[in-house]
């Protein structure tokens, strides 16, 4: 009834302008045949929902039209459970009057802080989605942060109840902390020379985001269903150096 997909940083979800082959797309064609979801059209078969090309980590794909339409209901009524792990610019603390005092963040417990936007296409660029608060579409992330690193920039838990386009990184860049690499909304941010893992970060080659957990209800045995998936080797690297002391 369904796949669920570990995909590597740097591979498309489907073909697309500039993007005509070499997707995720194509290689479950080439494994499945047509046995693959309809609902989606011809050029994205069983996509139920999408994650960027160099975001690396879990989605879920259908392989029947029941169970897409099944799963799709789940994303739209926000019910699918899906936590991120990133490695931002700067430590989000809930202490700093500067980020108290940024429209559409708000605190909870457990140190949880929520970001409440709307997204919508960039007004001049529109490859880029940017944060609005009186049109596009209802966004909302919560993060928590697992690891401060001096201050100088932290590993967080990002935990979607919405899931649009860009969604955490425009998220992260809208309350100053951008995600260490990303080329898009990461500004020229670069950290201080000399420091640990600067290096690095400076020079990662991707956004630094991983899809690690995805839960849902099966939608045709309506089995509860969890999957984790163990951080890419690029990012253990990045966070060791950036965990490093110098003596």
């Amino acid at each position: 009834d369904l796949i669920v997909v570990d995909k590597p940083a740097g591979m498309v979800v489907h073909p697309a302008p500039g993007s005509p082959s070499g997707t995720l797309v194509n290689a479950l064609l080439h494994h499945f045949g047509g046995n693959l979801s309809g609902v989606g059209g011809e050029k994205r078969p069983g996509i139920v929902h999408r994650i960027d090309k160099d975001t690396s980590g879990l989605l879920v794909v259908a392989k029947s039209d029941a169970a897409h339409h099944g799963l799709a209901e789940q994303f739209a009524a926000h019910t699918a459970r899906r936590s991120y792990r990133a490695v931002c610019f700067g430590a989000p603390d809930k202490g700093d009057p500067r980020l108290a005092g940024i429209r559409g963040v708000s605190f909870e417990p457990g140190g949880t802080i929520k970001i409440t936007t709307q997204l919508d296409r960039h007004k001049t660029d529109r490859q880029r989605q940017a944060v609005t608060f009186n049109a596009g579409r209802h966004a909302v992330t919560r993060l928590q942060v697992l690891r401060s690193f001096a201050g100088r920039a932290a590993e967080v838990a990002c935990r979607l109840e919405t899931g649009r386009t860009h969604q955490i990184r425009v998220h992260m860049s809208h309350i100053g902390h951008a995600l260490i690499g990303d080329p898009v909304y990461g500004g020229r941010r670069k950290l201080a020379l000399g420091s640990p893992g600067a290096e690095m970060a400076n020079g990662f080659a991707r956004q630094a985001l991983h899809a690690e957990t995805l839960g849902f209800v099966h939608p045709i045995t309506r089995e509860d269903m969890d999957f984790t998936s163990p951080l890419p080797k690029d990012l253990e690297d990045l966070i060791k150096a950036l965990g490093e002391t110098h003596i």
